[in-house]
């Protein structure tokens, strides 16, 4: 069977771990409706696989997950409610496209790349997936970020990651627009702190007109940019995702809410023809 071909990449900010069983979230109703609404629905097939670079894995050299058989989900989060250690998202290992993410790293120049058997999917993976696709039918690989190195890198790594594409395989970045767990709060009126609203705009405006290299150089370009990511985990996910979409792609926001006064579900498709 020959698989369609995926033009485009996508950036999930999954935000809380809650996002897996709490209905209230805007995002999980967006997710939700995501096979049909954004993916094209029944009339478009699948993807062949699905490489997902979270925000939840860190190393210090790209790193891929080969799992042989069904994927273990991961609880890495702690003091949430009981029922969220009983969900499942028993999706089968795709050993072959860790193989396929090495070989294109391998070539391109980056020296090390390392293979995890073992591991299997965390939060930042299964939670968005069990929305998106509950069937947990499709094939799925992790690789993880390296926070030693900066934006620029991670979205050449994207860029490297390409050809995937023309293969059927959809990537996705799982990060937060926004991600600085100590500002959250809650929020009477729904007011957003002026930090978080001015980065998110910023970074809309920068995607939408296609500043990736201001975006690939937040740090000092974005307003705020330190308090909105103390730690930049939850952001080279997007790198990763602009870069894999190729040249001249155009961004859509495809989802935008807040919670927790502080905390961006801003979610982007980046397309190219």
């Amino acid at each position: 069977m020959v698989q369609a071909k995926v033009k485009e990449t996508y950036y999930i900010s999954h935000g809380s771990p809650t996002l897996s069983i709490d209905d209230s979230l805007p995002a999980r109703g967006f997710l939700k409706s995501f096979r049909d609404t954004v993916y094209g629905g029944a009339q478009r097939p699948p993807p062949n696989s699905i490489l997902v670079i979270s925000g939840h894995w860190e190393t210090d050299y790209p790193t891929v997950n080969a799992v042989s058989g069904t994927c273990d989900t991961i609880y890495d989060f702690y003091g949430f409610p009981q029922e969220m250690y009983k969900l499942k998202y028993p999706a089968p290992g795709a050993p072959q496209l860790a193989t396929r993410v090495k070989e294109l790293l391998t070539a391109s120049g980056f020296q090390r790349v390392s293979v995890d058997k073992k591991r299997g999917l965390d939060h930042g993976a299964w939670v968005p997936l069990m929305l998106m696709f509950p069937e947990a039918d499709i094939p799925v690989c992790q690789l993880s970020i390296q926070t030693n190195r900066d934006g620029t890198y991670h979205y050449n790594l994207g860029k490297v990651l390409a050809p995937l594409k023309e293969e059927g395989i959809l990537i996705i970045g799982s990060g937060s627009a926004t991600h600085n767990l100590r500002a959250l709060r809650q929020s009477r009126d729904g007011s957003v702190a002026s930090w978080a609203l001015e980065f998110d705009t910023w970074l809309k405006d920068a995607l939408l007109n296609g500043r990736y290299e201001d975006v690939n150089h937040y740090e000092e370009r974005a307003p705020h940019s330190k308090v909105a990511h103390p730690w930049p985990d939850h952001f080279y996910p997007l790198h990763v995702a602009i870069g894999a979409a190729g040249e001249n792609a155009k961004a859509e926001l495809i989802h935008h809410s807040w919670d927790l006064g502080a905390l961006s579900y801003a979610s982007y498709k980046f397309t190219t023809e």
